[in-house]
């Protein structure tokens, strides 16, 4: 018969034992941990990653209270290059006005650039902020958060077969027939009444859609447009029709690399007193029998054309910037509309801006100080325009050429291809900042 043992010491033996296993398991797990601790680590970092990547839309938890309407949803296309372009424009400022741009169909703006004057002519500044607005970075993808809202038509490109000029008779259906859709498929029109709403008429006599002023005034500004925000490039003193609708006046396109092409007006070889390259007429050539420029040019032919002071020419040249640049006075009579590209094209070219235009109104006023870097003759006073230039010469010019080439107001009239700080949309959305009182979201 076996010898029995305590029942103690069997308990101890069964406690070892399991000691023995559970230190085994334990440098086995241990041993596993170490040779898998990289994938383990990757893992729950590459988990964390996707967690604080992923946002909650803004859409499903807003609490904009005054805005109670429907939110819009819009595809991921939009929405990622709205965001891949604002990341890559900066501000000072920390509160920017927000602007929602409409994506209209393609005939209201993208088909007609196929002919490419329509992104380098005059009237191209619809052209041009439209495509600057892009890279701004108070632009929303949200129409809900907008202060206000884009409307990208394009009216200025349907040039005539016959003289090259735009034709403007399709102007006022092409925006009627764009307000239709927005309204139609957005509540924001409706709600404001186009009050929030912008649009850019860079054209003679602006919404008036006519480049003779007689008819510009009888047709006024059309009905559909008269409550909304009107970017334009005519703008006068007195009280006019064309400009009776809530506008910011903004200077007429004239392409960025002119800046590239004569960067230091200041080391400009100037040997041309006054210049000017346009047409002039001798004789009435248009259908109404009227003088082009109210006779203006006429009479600056007839008077200075055979002086040696004066460098005037009729004809078409395409490398007039370079007279431009050789300029001391450059003169900027009236067209059609008191308004012209040679202003600008004056002031980056560092050539004097003689201003013979009654009761015009300049952009930015609040930046160039006109008064300081150009000259004002009367329409009436042409007759004394050399007496004046031989003034200003003998005293001040100095002091005007000192101001107008300071690259802050050149920089200000250029409408670039991204929102450049101080340029010419930057000044247009600086402007429109000062009419919060019309946007629904602030009130």
């Amino acid at each position: 018969m076996p010898e029995r043992r305590p029942l103690h010491h069997q308990r101890m033996k069964l406690f070892a034992r399991r000691t023995h296993h559970h230190h085994f398991y334990k440098y086995f797990y241990l041993d596993k941990l170490k040779k898998y601790y990289k994938w383990i680590l990757w893992l729950a970092l590459s988990f964390y990653l996707f967690l604080s990547s992923t946002t909650t839309s803004p859409l499903l938890f807003s609490n904009n209270h005054h805005l109670p309407l429907k939110r819009i949803t819009f595809p991921q296309k939009t929405t990622t290059r709205a965001l891949a372009e604002s990341l890559q424009y900066s501000t000072s400022s920390s509160s920017p006005v927000k602007i929602y741009i409409y994506e209209l169909p393609s005939r209201f703006n993208k088909d007609w650039l196929s002919n490419p004057r329509c992104s380098s002519h005059l009237f191209s500044a619809e052209v041009a902020i439209h495509e600057a607005l892009w890279t701004y970075h108070g632009r929303v993808i949200d129409p809900n958060e907008a202060h206000f809202f884009f409307v990208p038509v394009y009216v200025s490109c349907n040039f005539s077969t016959t003289n090259g000029f735009p034709s403007l008779g399709h102007a006022k259906p092409l925006i009627k027939d764009a307000i239709n859709i927005i309204s139609s498929k957005f509540p924001f029109w409706k709600r404001s009444r186009g009050r929030d709403h912008i649009f850019v008429a860079s054209h003679d006599f602006g919404a008036c859609f006519h480049p003779m002023e007689e008819v510009a005034i009888a047709d006024g500004i059309p009905e559909f447009l008269k409550e909304t925000i009107l970017l334009q490039t005519f703008g006068v003193k007195k009280k006019h029709v064309c400009q009776e609708a809530e506008h910011v006046l903004i200077p007429p396109y004239v392409g960025p690399e002119v800046s590239e092409e004569y960067p230091n007006p200041a080391a400009a070889r100037r040997d041309i007193f006054a210049f000017f390259r346009g047409k002039m007429e001798v004789h009435p050539k248009n259908v109404s029998g009227r003088f082009y420029s109210k006779k203006v040019r006429t009479e600056i032919l007839k008077r200075y054309g055979n002086k040696p002071k004066f460098y005037l020419k009729r004809k078409r040249f395409d490398g007039y910037r370079s007279e431009i640049a050789r300029s001391v006075f450059c003169l900027c009579p009236l067209g059609w509309a008191p308004w012209s590209p040679r202003l600008v094209e004056s002031v980056e070219l560092g050539c004097v801006p003689v201003i013979i235009a009654d009761d015009i109104r300049l952009p930015f006023q609040s930046t160039i100080k006109w008064d300081e870097i150009s000259l004002t003759v009367a329409e009436r006073d042409v007759d004394k325009l050399e007496s004046v230039l031989d003034h200003v010469a003998k005293t001040n010019l100095t002091a005007i050429q000192r101001n107008l080439w300071d690259p802050v107001k050149r920089r200000a009239l250029l409408f670039h291809s991204r929102v450049v700080e101080g340029d010419a949309t930057w000044h247009v959305i600086q402007e429109v900042a000062g009419k919060l009182d019309r946007s629904l979201l602030r009130q």
